[in-house]
């Protein structure tokens, strides 16, 4: 029994042994398999372009006409005829109602007729007061009496410029019931019908005119560009640019023309105008536009697509694209980002490639395949 118990003693010791061994010296393990390299990331590329760039300010504006006239009848009567169309164009002097002129003809026949009375009058009295001066050193006539036909006569001459005031103001009275256009300008509505009486003491609009070309654009912008405006408005007046509502068309192209002489201090804003030739009635009276006026140029900077640039928690960056077609990610400064396009003043060179999109799962150095590349500064 005791030798059993020993063998099998042995056997287990042996057993053990053989495990250790195994375990400890035994032959090495296979190598793993090689890993497969990570695919290439696929990503849009631009190209960082040169360009000159405005500097601009942004603003809202509110056009205006550069001229607006209300027309309104200076004389009382009934209009008898209406010689316009409504928003037709006219111009100065154009016909645009007549009203009922046979009273103030009449008032002008009335005034020339008595001018005539008194030139009769004084003709006569001026012969008796040269008859009395031949009889007043003879005797036949009295001082007095030629003293009186002197005075006479003085008072039918001062008649006359009565008469001839009355002639004048009768004329001035009949023209005035031949409304003409003021100024050159657009009709709007007809605010009369013809058969109406209008009276000069009711200041009632018949028609209003607006002179659209050219047109100015109110606007305001911050009082921190004040400084920025007048330095360089004085150089040269400053080029302003309106915009659609939507801020997406360009529809015309003006000069600076105002800065107000006050800022508003309940709103820290200055105020300004712009003129613009509107040849093309791009611009319209009472019409909201975006404005931008441009400062200054940065000529020959670096731009690329506004979406290139990544915000990171150290400042902006990109992802520059190497020969090789792994990614560096650079920091820049950004000195504006306008229409879509970035200004880039530091970390790019002209020329050099960019990721435009895809950079969601870029990191330092992986590789990417470019695909659809685009110009950098496009636009």
């Amino acid at each position: 029994m005791v030798r059993r118990a020993l063998g099998a003693a042995v056997l287990v010791a042996l057993a053990a042994a053989v495990v250790i061994w195994r375990l400890g010296f035994g032959p090495e393990k296979a190598p793993a398999a090689a890993q497969a390299p990570a695919p290439a990331i696929p990503v849009t590329a631009g190209v960082v372009a040169a360009q000159d760039v405005p500097v601009l300010l942004y603003g809202i504006g509110t056009v205006q006409a550069y001229n607006m006239v209300s027309v309104k009848s200076r004389v009382d009567g009934q209009i008898v005829k209406i010689e316009f169309k409504e928003g037709q164009e006219v111009k100065q002097g154009d016909p645009l109602i007549q009203i009922d002129p046979r009273p103030y003809e009449a008032a002008l026949e009335q005034a020339q007729a008595a001018k005539q009375k008194d030139e009769a009058q004084l003709a006569g009295a001026q012969l008796d007061l040269t008859r009395f001066e031949k009889l007043l050193g003879s005797g036949y006539q009295t001082r007095q009496s030629y003293d009186n036909q002197k005075a006479l006569v003085a008072q039918l001459q001062a008649a006359i410029k009565g008469d001839e005031a009355q002639i004048n103001n009768a004329k001035l009275n009949l023209g005035y019931t031949d409304i003409r256009s003021p100024i050159d300008g657009r009709l709007g509505a007809k605010l009369v019908d013809k058969g109406n009486l209008v009276r000069a003491g009711d200041n009632t609009t018949l028609v209003t005119i607006t002179e659209v070309k050219p047109i100015f654009v109110n606007f305001t912008l911050a009082q921190g560009a004040l400084d920025q405006i007048r330095e360089n408005q004085q150089k040269a007046p400053l080029v302003v640019r309106a915009y659609s509502a939507d801020d997406k068309k360009q529809v015309a192209e003006g000069k600076l023309t105002l800065i107000d002489n006050s800022i508003e201090q309940a709103t820290g804003t200055i105020r300004l105008k712009a003129r613009f030739e509107n040849d093309d009635e791009s611009l319209w009276p009472g019409e909201f536009v975006s404005v931008r006026v441009v400062v200054a140029m940065r000529p020959g900077v670096a731009t690329v697509p506004s979406q290139t640039v990544q915000e990171g928690p150290n400042g902006d960056y990109v992802y520059i694209i190497k020969p090789d077609d792994t990614v560096e990610r650079r920091a820049v400064d950004v000195a504006s980002i306008q229409d879509g396009i970035a200004v880039v003043t530091k970390g790019l060179s002209p020329g050099e490639r960019v990721v435009v999109s895809g950079q969601y799962r870029l990191t330092q150095g992986v590789r990417v395949k470019v695909s659809s590349p685009q110009v950098g500064a496009a636009g």
